[in-house]
């Protein structure tokens, strides 16, 4: 575990949630070679096996940017990399960096850090009171159709507002950035060659949705400042027909169980 309290305040912090990501397609296709960035990235060139802290994706970013990002999947306890103070945390050690607020966005701006997010999907689009919440806790945020389910260029899009956000940062500045990508949300069926919407979306469009991001996400990397302290996960996964089960915001094991990894850009 890194000692977050060295982190902050020296290094910029990004976190990338692959919104919707299965931990099984992730997994498989790191192994075979098809993420050259990620894997190129990720401790080992693996994906970290853990368990969300929501079935879909307000609950989950609720909880992570609360400080309870997604749980190893092995017995505990595990120490978190952040926590917000409160008394009888058996989960806050020594290289865990508190907070005096209720969420981390807040936290790390009280800390100097600039707090950005980059939305994707509907609970990020700031067009209800509900998906207003989660972008009122960063200083800044954006969102528009384009970042959305629907847009087969989302990634580009997003990224290109990450770009043009960056050069407008001091550079004594901390960072503090969210991306929320949309890419492997359903609808995902126009990322696999040859489907139509008949086909409607797969555990193999899903995949697809996967390598096209992993595709985008080198330039990404690229643009963020060093050192840089990143996050990568998934908020919960989704069921394409497994017990009979389509979607997600249930009890099923490829829902909870999520990708995740975490590594410094140097």
């Amino acid at each position: 575990m890194y000692d977050m309290n060295e982190v902050i305040g020296s290094h910029d912090l990004l976190l990338v949630t692959l919104d919707t990501l299965r931990y099984d397609v992730a997994a498989e296709l790191a192994s075979a070679g098809e993420l050259p960035t990620l894997a190129g990235l990720l401790p080992g060139g693996r994906w970290e096996r853990r368990h969300s802290p929501g079935s879909f994706t307000y609950a989950a970013h609720a909880a992570m940017l609360a400080g309870f990002l997604p749980t190893p999947a092995r017995p505990g306890p595990h120490p978190r990399l952040f926590a917000a103070r409160f008394p009888g945390s058996e989960t806050t050690a020594s290289g865990t960096w508190t907070f005096d607020a209720a969420d981390l966005p807040t936290g790390l701006a009280l800390a100097g850090y600039h707090t950005v997010c980059v939305g994707g999907v509907g609970f990020f689009n700031k067009l209800t009171p509900l998906g207003s919440a989660l972008p009122a806790l960063f200083a800044e945020s954006h969102w528009e159709p384009e970042f959305g389910v629907t847009d087969p260029g989302s990634i580009g899009h997003q990224i290109d507002r990450i770009a043009a956000t960056i050069r407008r940062l001091p550079s004594t500045r901390r960072l503090f950035l969210l991306l929320n990508v949309s890419a492997l949300h359903q609808p995902n069926w126009f990322y696999l060659d040859g489907a139509t919407r008949e086909h409607g979306d797969s555990r193999e469009s899903h995949a697809a949705a996967l390598r096209h991001v992993d595709r985008h996400l080198d330039r990404l990397f690229a643009l963020m400042r060093r050192p840089c302290f990143v996050i990568v996960c998934s908020d919960h996964g989704t069921a394409y027909g497994e017990d009979g089960h389509t979607g997600h915001r249930i009890g099923h094991e490829v829902v909870w169980t999520v990708p995740y990894g975490e590594f410094v850009l140097t």
